[in-house]
């Protein structure tokens, strides 16, 4: 591994000596190359002048997870996070946050045991989903197509399982719902309260954290196949990845891949707008007694301000707000084990086994 010259991009106040290192696989500043852009040639290195929108994958939509007990989960996602119910079936509750347009970014189905059903992306344009298909049939992965209408607020999709063991849904076309409150600010003098104390309510989601047992596996497969960027790693002693953060909205990370079951989540997470949010969220979930995991506190890793949490029946939420913009030019940043303390929680410079070892 060659180290990195300087401390550019280290969180501040990062002891002296610290430092980052580049794999030997990384691709170099400025070369990385996304096969679901239509803007970019079929060879890496080499872009088309072609004006046109990007495509490929947007951003991630919705998190679908099992609960034994729907009515306690809706209790706690509607009266502690303040989700909104967007609808409801016989077996299954849709919530969203009061910012986000699209149907739900949450479906809480019952089951007699806890677990996730499938991650969903949003993709920019229906005909993404043929392009993406093909590649992970390529791959080497049955697609099911998922007609519209079949599932409650969308389109056409895609399912699939990726090298993790997780189903992963693409889908272009989601009903639109709009927001449920004003954007702006309220007039002045007006004794409108848009954001309440008495639940945290975020404006949205923001990402995912899975389990895999092949962690470099599983990246090569989000990066080579549906277009992700690697942002941060994280490295064992022998240069194999323990841990990788992937982005494809322009965000520190839409997913985060760590060492782990098959299958496993280990969180999903709320953004919050600055850390004046985070410090109001630890104090709604003090008052209502929610199990905190790690925080108030910052990551090295992302450089977020966090809060890590349980909900009734044990799935574990981040509510999160910071980090940086990583544009094309933006470099892998590659943590070491031995610094697994800093890289993860920068405060505190360690990592608790519950954190480690707990997931859905």
């Amino acid at each position: 591994m060659n180290e990195v010259t300087g401390h550019l991009d280290l969180a501040e106040g990062t002891p002296a000596g610290t430092r980052r290192v580049v794999a030997p696989d990384a691709p170099a500043d400025g070369s990385r190359f996304d096969p679901s852009d239509s803007r970019q040639a079929h060879w890496a290195g080499a872009r088309s002048t072609v004006a046109g929108r990007p495509r490929g994958i947007l951003r991630l939509g919705h998190v679908d997870v099992t609960c034994t007990d729907l009515d306690l989960a809706t209790a706690y996602y509607t009266g502690v996070m303040g989700m909104e119910i967007s609808a409801l079936t016989a077996d299954s509750v849709y919530l969203k946050c009061w910012d986000e347009e699209d149907h739900h970014s949450l479906r809480l189905r019952y089951a007699p045991r806890m677990g996730m059903d499938l991650m969903s992306f949003k993709v920019h344009h229906e005909d993404d989903l043929d392009d993406l298909e093909n590649r992970v049939s390529r791959y080497g992965f049955p697609v099911e197509r998922i007609s519209k209408g079949e599932e409650l607020g969308q389109g056409e999709s895609i399912r699939f399982s990726t090298p993790s063991g997780h189903v992963m849904e693409l889908v272009a076309d989601v009903e639109k719902v709009g927001t449920s409150r004003a954007r702006h600010a309220p007039d002045a003098g007006s004794d409108d309260q848009p954001f309440p104390r008495d639940v945290i309510a975020p404006p949205r989601m923001d990402h995912m954290l899975i389990n895999a047992e092949e962690v470099g596996e599983s990246t090569r497969f989000f990066m080579d196949v549906l277009g992700f960027r690697i942002t941060e790693q994280l490295l064992d002693g022998n240069g194999h990845q323990l841990g990788t953060w992937l982005e494809r909205s322009h965000s520190p990370h839409d997913l985060a891949i760590v060492h782990g079951p098959n299958g496993g989540l280990h969180h999903f997470a709320f953004w919050l707008d600055d850390w004046d949010d985070v410090r109001d969220a630890a104090d709604v979930l003090a008052y209502n007694g929610i199990q905190l995991d790690v925080g108030p506190t910052r990551h090295g890793i992302t450089r977020g301000s966090t809060i890590y949490f349980f909900d009734p029946l044990g799935t574990r939420n981040e509510v999160f707000t910071g980090g940086y913009r990583p544009d094309p030019d933006f470099p892998t940043l590659t943590w070491t084990e031995d610094n697994i303390g800093r890289a993860v929680f920068y405060y505190e410079g360690a990592v608790n086994d519950r954190f480690m070892r707990v997931h859905t």
